[in-house]
């Protein structure tokens, strides 16, 4: 009997001792495991940059406008700590994603207020490459990640790469919205691209009416007028907002003019004499581009919208069953995780605000 129990003490002293080893080398494994997980890893951004930027992303400035509603979509609008944008001049955006109010504005198109942007101690900044002070912020130890695009192609590559800097969530969202982005420009151009050239109808952007500024070849803009059948009239000009004359315009003489968010009291400029010489203002195809958390028409993720909006702009007999309404609400409502009233949706599509509470 005391052998027995003899036996079984040291059964019970070996047994504890391999435990006591087996968590000590659990322990230490572990302990070294997280001593390999990298806390930085490096990216090519879209200037062809490689920029070094942390793992873990828990705070984020955007100082690109239209890039502040693509966090959003990926699930990352709740960590923009700071922005070029303001509730005044994106009201969209704001009420979609109220978490955007957290956010302080530091940025403009030309500068940064380097120490208030400190402040909010952002691990990363996005940039568009247009802006010239990234060296600055970079100086102050915050990477700068730049992007831009000028097609669709290059709006899928703005997605993925910012998707793939957030992590899982981003990376799930950005395919998603790639997705659904090809799947609308294929149901577009499935229609658009056997209209014969004589029957796309000229199309003047206007960015501005004073000064006189319209949107040409080379750009986003010239690229959703293509897809959705129609001839940029401004097309011979590469760019965004150039300035012209009213001589050219009627020159161009366009059959439809889109006014962009920029083109406040239109009315009285195309009731003028010279406006009435213009085909578009005869046969009144003038109208304003849909604006919401972000101009449909310029630089947008809402670009996909944009392209079915025009499409049946242009082409109402050839796109009866798009219901641009019904479109608008499930894209809010699929992307943005807001559920708009179909009273916002065409406050939306008029270009207009959301009304403020009374």
């Amino acid at each position: 009997m005391k052998t027995n129990k003899k036996f079984l003490s040291i059964l019970v002293v070996i047994a504890t001792v391999i435990s006591f080893t087996g968590c000590k080398n659990n322990a230490s494994s572990l302990k070294t495991s997280q001593k390999k997980q990298p806390t930085t890893r490096t990216i090519t951004d879209m200037s062809g940059e490689k920029v070094k930027i942390p793992t873990n992303i828990q705070k984020i400035g955007d100082s690109w406008p239209a890039h502040n509603e693509v966090l959003s979509m990926l699930g990352s609008g709740g960590k923009i700590v700071a922005t070029v944008l303001t509730p005044q001049g994106r009201p969209w955006l704001y009420k979609v994603n109220p978490q955007m109010n957290r956010a302080e504005t530091v940025f403009t198109a030309a500068d940064v207020n380097v120490e208030e942007l400190l402040k909010t101690k952002p691990d990363i900044v996005f940039m568009p490459l247009s802006y010239k002070y990234g060296d600055k912020i970079a100086s102050a130890g915050i990477p700068v990640v730049q992007l831009a695009f000028t097609n669709f192609e290059e709006l899928k590559n703005c997605f993925k790469l910012t998707g793939d800097i957030l992590g899982t969530e981003g990376k799930q969202k950005s395919t998603k919205y790639n997705s659904y982005l090809d799947s609308k420009l294929k149901m577009v151009k499935s229609i658009t691209s056997s209209i014969p050239k004589n029957q796309k109808p000229k199309v003047l952007h206007i960015s501005s009416l004073s000064p006189l500024t319209v949107d040409g070849g080379d750009s986003i803009i010239d690229a959703w007028i293509n897809v959705a059948g129609g001839t940029n009239a401004a097309g011979e000009i590469k760019g965004n907002m150039k300035v012209v004359s009213m001589e050219q315009v009627l020159k161009w003489n366009p059959d439809f003019i889109i006014l962009g968010a920029d083109t406040k009291n239109s009315e009285s400029v195309m009731n003028s004499d010279v406006w009435k010489k213009v085909t578009a203002v005869q046969n009144s195809k003038v109208v304003h581009n849909p604006d919401g958390a972000y101009m449909w028409d310029r630089y947008s993720a809402e670009e996909a919208l944009q392209i079915q909006w025009a499409a049946k702009l242009l082409h109402p007999d050839k796109f009866n069953n798009l219901d641009i309404i019904k479109e608008t609400i499930n894209f809010y409502k699929e992307f943005l995780n807001y559920t708009l009233t179909k009273e916002e949706a065409n406050l939306i599509l008029s270009g207009k605000p959301p009304i403020k509470p009374q």
